[in-house]
């Protein structure tokens, strides 16, 4: 899908300065969820979380937005919801509202995974107390938005790369999730 390959440096800024990528603004206004899948979605509104992490992968973030404030009719869904609202806020700039989406998407069943997944990334690096609070009690948000925020503020930063890193991998599984889900697998 060229929409996840295009531009080279797509979702690479930790917090969007500017408007969202031309490929996006060309193919997604008026789309579906439903019309992004090469499958008859099992879940609509899970279809529609693709379309919400596409919207983020291009720094859609309004779009993105519009798309996740909605009220969906299962738990699982809401709680999927929260978690794209939580980084959206995030990727704004506006940490606190991040972490209050952060929190209300704290069951959110692919958290451990990611937690595993930033453990094998940082586990061969130097201590780092910002990193180690990443994994403290398991994968933790607040302390993932501080980071964010630090590093963010600190161009020159050397964890910029780690971070940039660590967002992607947040969001291709949350992305996964959702096609997953929206296939009914």
């Amino acid at each position: 899908m060229q929409l996840l390959t295009t531009p080279a440096d797509a979702y690479r800024n930790l917090v969007v300065h500017g408007s969202m990528t031309p490929i996006a603004s060309q193919s997604l206004p008026g789309i579906s969820g439903a019309e992004l899948l090469k499958f008859p979605p099992q879940s609509t509104e899970y279809a529609q979380a693709v379309l919400a992490g596409l919207w983020l992968w291009h720094d859609g973030l309004e779009e993105c937005h519009q798309l996740v404030q909605g009220s969906p009719s299962q738990p699982d869904v809401a709680v999927t919801f929260n978690f794209w609202h939580a980084i959206m806020h995030r990727r704004e700039g506006d940490f606190s509202n991040s972490k209050y989406w952060y929190h209300k998407a704290a069951d959110h069943p692919i958290l451990p995974a990611i937690g595993q997944h930033v453990g094998d990334l940082i586990n061969h690096l130097p201590a780092d107390k910002s990193l180690l609070r990443l994994l403290r009690g398991g994968w933790n948000p607040d302390a993932w938005v501080d980071l964010v925020e630090e590093v963010d503020s600190a161009t020159n930063d050397p964890r910029r790369d780690l971070v940039i890193n660590i967002q992607q991998i947040e969001w291709r599984m949350l992305f996964e999730h959702c096609v997953r889900q929206a296939a009914g697998s």
